[in-house]
């Protein structure tokens, strides 16, 4: 295993494990708020819907069947009137007016002919009339503004009807038939119109429960069928999904549906396929984590060992072994932090960046030395940094950061056959941040990389490789403040890091 991937499978096992508890408390959450069933609203809103539609029409048949009784009457005391006038005579006896009046339902019948209006029934006893109504056309058309405002306001007399006081006496006014006279008038007591009302009122209201019954019936169970069952179905399979998410046999199976109920489930069945599959990618990390943690611990004591060995080859007086001894001491001291660090945290998160201001050439230049470059006739190494620009930065992170985007590149060109590589570092102060380049003349980065660059284990552009390099420079990166980018080149790959200085 690389040395620098010895503590980044626990941490990225650890931040996976910590985001399916969140998953879960959420699930937790929401499976103790339950409320009103969908298909139980659905049913409520529909016959909610179904008596509205059925008010907005009682309200203008009430008014029409009010009109409608009141012409009758008015057709009624018309026979009446006519009865009346073929009477011998033109005397009316007090038990024919009497029994003409009770049949016509009215208490006094007037006609106008040839300008001379003429009381034919006239009533038994003295009445003080209430309201008057006109339903001539001549009389319709007068003042009142257009076709809405006249029904309108035969609504508001017909609702009037309901609350109005008891015993009231009305007049109605109309054209007789077939040219009878001019006009017709009637007095009448508003008590059987009220009385017929209710009795239609009652009609409409059964006959309105039985059309919202069948109507709204109809509708739940074409709704239920087309849509509350399948989100139902989508409800149910997301809850039990969400108990055991690693088991791949829970995910939902889309149904052949074109419409929206089938785009959610083909976009569900997605989402918990990549779920399943990162979670079953956290239980092998757990598991690499506590094989990675067992052989810590005895590479550690090598490493231990190692370090005192180099420290009595320090002592000899080689001048190859004076100049090598110092890089190996580092070396394995760096590496014995890192295993000690492993060790410490399960988290596996890293440490806050201890910054200084460093110069930079030579740790690019320790950089290379540790990865054998340059590599006569195969890998060229040029560094091009002033000899003292200085970055504000932590030394060991800043190292690994560099010795990740170092190592792929040299991989990368070692995939080449026949062609000389060539890695550049080039560095440089803009203000108050230091911009690093680390580029190679490599077969680049293939465009299916691209897209998860920075992400573990699945960025790697090798055969063969974790993809946790990358993953962890920019993590080492972004603790610093700062930002790495692959840039676009024509041949090879380009990475770009800025690090600003700490803010005074």
């Amino acid at each position: 295993m690389p040395r620098d991937s010895i503590g980044e499978a626990l941490a990225w096992s650890g931040r996976l494990w910590e985001q399916m508890k969140r998953l879960r408390s959420a699930r937790s959450a929401a499976s103790g708020r339950r409320g009103l069933g969908l298909s139980a609203k659905l049913l409520l809103l529909t016959i909610t819907f179904v008596m509205l539609a059925e008010v907005l029409i009682f309200v203008p048949s009430i008014a029409n069947f009010r009109i409608t009784w009141l012409n009758d009457r008015l057709v009624a005391a018309q026979l009446a009137a006519l009865a009346a006038e073929a009477v011998p005579g033109g005397v009316v006896p007090d038990p024919l007016r009497t029994e003409l009046l009770r049949t016509a339902q009215v208490r006094a019948v007037a006609l106008k002919r040839s300008n001379e209006r003429r009381l034919v029934l006239p009533p038994d006893t003295a009445y003080q009339i209430d309201d008057s109504f006109d339903f001539r056309a001549s009389a319709r058309g007068r003042g009142v503004g257009s076709e809405l405002a006249l029904r309108l306001k035969l609504i508001w007399q017909a609702l009037s009807v309901f609350w109005g006081p008891e015993g009231r006496i009305i007049r109605v006014i109309g054209e007789p038939g077939m040219g009878a006279g001019d006009f017709i008038e009637v007095v009448l007591p508003e008590a059987p119109l009220r009385a017929a009302m209710i009795r239609y009122g009652l009609n409409v209201l059964g006959l309105s429960v039985i059309i919202s019954v069948i109507t709204a019936a109809l509708v739940y169970f074409a709704l239920n069928g087309l849509l509350v069952q399948p989100m139902m179905r989508i409800a149910r399979n997301m809850m039990d999904f969400s108990r055991r998410p690693e088991d791949a046999s829970r995910i939902i199976v889309p149904s052949p549906r074109r419409d929206e109920i089938g785009v959610a489930e083909r976009e569900l069945a997605h989402m918990q396929a990549e779920l399943a599959q990162t979670l079953h990618q956290k239980s092998r990390l757990a598991a690499l984590g506590l094989a990675v943690s067992k052989i810590n611990h005895d590479l550690r004591n090598m490493l231990a060992n190692a370090q005192l060995i180099s420290d009595r080859l320090s002592s000899l007086p080689d001048p190859a072994v004076q100049r090598f001894a110092p890089k190996l001491i580092t070396s394995l001291g760096r590496a014995i932090t890192l295993a000690d660090s492993t060790l410490k945290f399960g988290r596996a998160e890293e440490a806050p960046p201890r910054r200084e201001l460093t110069v930079l050439r030579p740790l690019v230049e320790e950089v290379g030395d540790g990865l054998g470059l340059p590599r006569e006739g195969s890998v060229d190494w040029a560094i091009d940094i002033e000899g003292q620009l200085r970055v504000d930065a932590d030394r060991d992170q800043l190292f690994r950061i560099l010795n990740n985007l170092t190592r792929n590149a040299l991989q990368a060109i070692e995939q080449q056959e026949g062609i000389a590589g060539q890695i550049r570092v080039v560095a440089m102060r803009n203000g108050a941040r230091v911009s690093i380049e680390v580029s190679d003349n490599g077969p680049g980065v293939p465009e299916k990389a691209r897209a998860h660059l920075f992400q573990a284990f699945q960025g790697s552009a090798r055969k063969g490789g974790t993809g946790l390099g990358l993953a962890v420079a920019q993590e080492l990166v972004t603790a610093h403040g700062g930002t790495i980018q692959l840039r676009n080149t024509p041949k090879g790959a380009t990475f770009v890091i800025e690090i600003p200085d700490r803010s005074v």
